[in-house]
C-alpha cells in the first residue's frame, strides 16, 4: 500500500520540483524584498526592514494612474469582449455553410504579433503633421471633429488601448465559446422546440446556464490577463508610458527594474506584491459568485 500510494508522488516530483523552482521560491523571493529598505542588487545590501517600500509606491502618483488605467482596462475590456464573443460564437454556430472559413477569419489576429497589430491601431488612429488617420477621415466625413487617439485627451488614448485589447482577445473566446456552444447537448433544444419555446427563453434557460463553466473560465483568465497588461501599451504608445499616460501597474513593476527610473528593486517586489494580492482578492470573489451561478 505504501509503494501504490507513494508512485503518485514520485510522478509529480519532476512538476513539484519545477514549479517550486521558479514559481514558489521567486514568489517567496520578491516577498522577502518588498520588506527590505534600500536593497542593492550590485551589492545585495539594504538598510532596514519595514513597511516603506509599500508606503512609497501607494504614494507615487505614478503608480496609482498606473492602478487606474489597469482597472479601467480590466472593467471594460474583459466584460465587453465576453459579451462580443458570445455574440459571434453564436452567429457561428447557427451557420450551416463556410463555418469553418469564418471561425479561421476571427482567429487570424490571435497568432499575429501583437506588436505588428499595435503598430496598424496605431497609424489607423494617430494623427500626424501629413495624414489625419483613416479612423479620423471616417469622422470628418460623418461632420465630426478629428481627434489625435494616440497623442491626444486621455479618454481617447483609453478607446483605443481598450478596443485593442478587445481585439486582440476575441479570437481566443470566439474559439473556446464557439466550442462549448457545439457540446451542447441537441436534446435540450428539441425539446424546447416541441415546446415552442421563445428563442430568448431558450437562450437564457438552455443555453447559457450549459456554457457558464466556460463563461466564467474565460471571465477568471481575463481578469488575470488584463491586469497583467503591459505589452498591448508599448505597442501603441511606446515604451515612455509614464509620459503618456497610460502606463500600467506591470508596465510600473518594469520601469521600477529596468526603465529611466529603473534600479529600485525594493518598490518593484512591493508594487508586485501589491498586484498579487489585488489578483488573488478579485479572483477569490469571482470563485464564490460562481459557486451560485455556474451550472456544474
Amino acid at each position: 500500500m505504501k509503494k501504490n500510494s507513494l508512485r503518485p508522488w514520485l510522478y509529480l516530483l519532476p512538476a513539484i520540483a519545477f514549479l517550486g523552482l521558479f514559481m514558489v521560491y521567486p514568489l517567496v523571493d520578491v516577498f522577502v524584498y518588498s520588506f527590505e529598505e534600500g536593497y542593492n542588487s550590485a551589492s545585495q545590501t539594504y538598510f532596514g526592514t519595514g513597511f516603506y517600500n509599500y508606503s512609497y509606491v501607494l504614494h507615487d502618483p505614478y503608480f496609482l494612474q498606473a492602478v487606474k488605467n489597469t482597472f479601467l482596462i480590466v472593467m471594460i475590456t474583459v466584460p465587453v469582449s465576453t459579451a462580443f464573443a458570445l455574440m459571434i460564437s453564436l452567429g457561428l454556430s447557427s451557420l450551416k455553410k463556410l463555418q469553418e472559413l469564418y471561425q479561421t477569419i476571427y482567429f487570424l489576429p490571435y497568432v499575429t504579433n501583437t506588436l505588428a497589430v499595435g503598430l496598424v491601431f496605431m497609424i489607423l488612429f494617430k494623427r500626424t503633421a501629413y495624414s489625419e488617420g483613416l479612423v479620423n477621415l471616417l469622422i470628418r466625413f460623418f461632420g465630426g471633429s478629428s481627434v489625435d487617439f494616440i497623442d491626444g485627451p486621455y479618454w481617447a488614448k483609453m478607446f483605443v488601448m481598450c478596443f485593442y485589447t478587445v481585439w486582440v482577445v476575441l479570437p481566443f473566446k470566439i474559439l473556446i465559446l464557439t466550442s462549448a456552444l457545439a457540446s451542447v447537448n441537441q436534446d435540450y433544444y428539441r425539446a424546447a422546440r416541441i415546446d415552442a419555446t421563445p428563442k430568448w427563453r431558450i437562450f437564457f434557460r438552455i443555453t447559457l446556464p450549459m456554457i457558464s463553466p466556460m463563461i466564467f473560465y474565460l471571465v477568471i483568465t481575463g481578469f488575470i490577463g488584463a491586469f497583467k497588461a503591459y505589452s498591448d501599451e508599448v505597442a501603441l504608445f511606446g515604451t515612455d508610458l509614464n509620459s503618456a499616460g497610460m502606463n500600467t501597474i506591470v508596465g510600473y513593476i518594469y520601469d521600477m527594474l529596468y526603465g529611466n527610473s529603473g534600479g529600485y528593486p525594493s518598490y518593484a517586489s512591493a508594487a508586485a506584491i501589491l498586484l498579487f494580492a489585488i489578483v488573488l482578492t478579485i479572483t477569490c470573489i469571482n470563485l464564490l459568485f460562481s459557486r451560485k451561478n455556474v451550472t456544474v
